[in-house]
């Protein structure tokens, strides 16, 4: 079936000049403990985990909105609520903004997902884990994903909070990480100081033999076991497509030949998760604190430069996947637009991408802060656009319904619902955001 598909596609006028990718198969997955991955749920849902025990990974990563939380540019420690009814805490104003939009999580329990973030300050190679911190924070890590938990429970505008607000931010402030005493000594000490948390590590972790065994890296390797099942997306339309049970029609079949023909989206969306896992530079709009340093004053986002210090990286960002991308808005590292349409008038001219950014369609939760700096200032706008190498695609409105239709085709409906959803309540017995 999928040949037949193939050519069809390919004797439209938008002939494929990229192949299919082979269908999702089950050894492009680690291996998942299910017993494991169902502690994971809990701790994910957990705000036990936070700084000021207020705030959850679910609360930025949520399966009601994608696996993300809405908006462009999340409010975390200060913030109250969910989603876009977000709201700064009055007895606890944010210090800013998150500075990129939360990403979503499908699939990053596969194999390929070997760098994460947007920038990928985070990856593994030949050498094993890399990370910005020393290289004593790297063991004990069951994989990648387990690893890129460490960085929003020590980030004080995501969860640990402010600097004399907790044990844990106050931990933080003075670079005490690991070791006892640590930040992650005391979220580990938190977790197995509950009955149950302690009762089902020591159950589940033969290394465990008590709850003063329990360590950060055994909370974060549960919740990547969590994540890795959830959100695992292998049961698409177009997975169907791949394996031979089923096929493309209309404006969907069309979006597919554009996608692999002449679009060229998959020259960088390639693969069976739609993602070459590199970094471009693709002119996407800056707003809001910018990725800085406390003692730095700007408010750029230089992207994967700020990892390698290579000038030809400034304003890189990672490929995406684009698994049940319909349902993830918003778009771009900083959510700057907040429909699929919009997005792609300006991926497909990125030079130019700054003129089709309309700032008052951008979804912020309400602060208090300098949102603008960068998105005023021709100068930085200049920079950013001049750093794009891809060719402008032209696009019809007629071309974008096609291509949105065949994105609608990655939407995975078991994914979407998630495969154990959201707990009724936690073992701390704070509250469960919903």
């Amino acid at each position: 079936m999928r040949s037949l598909v193939f050519i069809l596609l390919a004797s439209t006028s938008n002939a494929i000049a990229d192949p299919w990718p082979e269908p999702v198969s089950e050894a492009m997955y680690r291996p998942i403990d299910l017993e494991v991955a169902k502690l994971g749920q809990l701790l994910f849902y957990d705000p036990i985990l936070s700084g000021n025990k207020n705030i959850s990974c679910a609360t930025c990563h949520h399966p009601k909105f994608g696996t993300g939380d809405g908006v462009s540019l999340s409010l975390g420690e200060g913030g109250i609520g969910l989603g876009p009814d977000r709201k700064a805490d009055p007895d606890n104003l944010p210090e800013q903004r998150i500075p990129r939009h939360a990403q979503a999580l499908f699939n990053l329990g596969a194999s390929e997902f070997n760098v994460l973030f947007h920038d990928g300050r985070i990856e593994v190679g030949p050498e094993g884990l890399r990370t910005p911190l020393s290289t004593d924070m790297v063991a004990g890590f069951s994989s990648l994903l387990s690893a890129q938990t460490m960085f929003p429970v020590l980030s004080q505008d995501e969860m640990a909070g402010h600097y004399s607000e907790n044990d844990i931010s106050k931990a933080v402030r003075r670079g005490v990480i690991t070791g006892p005493g640590g930040a992650w000594d005391l979220i580990a000490k938190r977790v197995s100081d509950i009955p149950q948390y302690a009762q089902e590590f020591t159950r589940l972790y033969p290394s465990i033999s008590d709850a003063e065994d329990v360590g950060f890296t055994d909370i974060s390797n549960a919740i990547a076991d969590f994540v890795a099942f959830e959100w695992r997306s292998d049961s698409s339309l177009f997975d169907a497509v791949l394996r031979g049970n089923a096929q493309l029609e209309g404006d969907a079949a069309q979006g597919a030949a554009l996608f692999f023909g002449s679009a060229s989206c998959a020259q960088c969306h390639s693969g069976a998760f739609q993602t070459d896992h590199g970094f471009h530079a693709m002119g996407q709009p800056q707003f809001g604190p910018g990725k800085a340093a406390r003692f730095e004053t700007h408010a750029r986002d230089e992207g994967r430069m700020r990892v390698t210090g290579r000038i030809e990286d400034r304003f890189a960002f990672r490929t995406p996947s684009l698994r049940n991308v319909t349902l993830t808005a918003p778009y771009g590292h900083t959510g700057a637009f907040t429909d699929l349409d919009s997005f792609l008038r300006a991926h497909s001219d990125p030079q130019n991408a700054w003129d089709q950014f309309d700032p008052t369609s951008v979804i912020l939760p309400p602060l208090e802060a300098k949102d603008w700096t960068i998105a005023d200032d021709p100068d930085a706008r200049l920079e950013i656009a001049g750093m794009v190498t891809q060719t402008a695609v032209h696009l019809s409105n007629q071309e974008r319904k096609q291509l949105i239709a065949f994105l609608k085709s990655l939407e995975d409906p078991v994914a979407i619902s998630g495969r154990l959803g959201v707990p009724a309540s936690v073992p701390s017995g704070l509250p469960v955001e919903r």
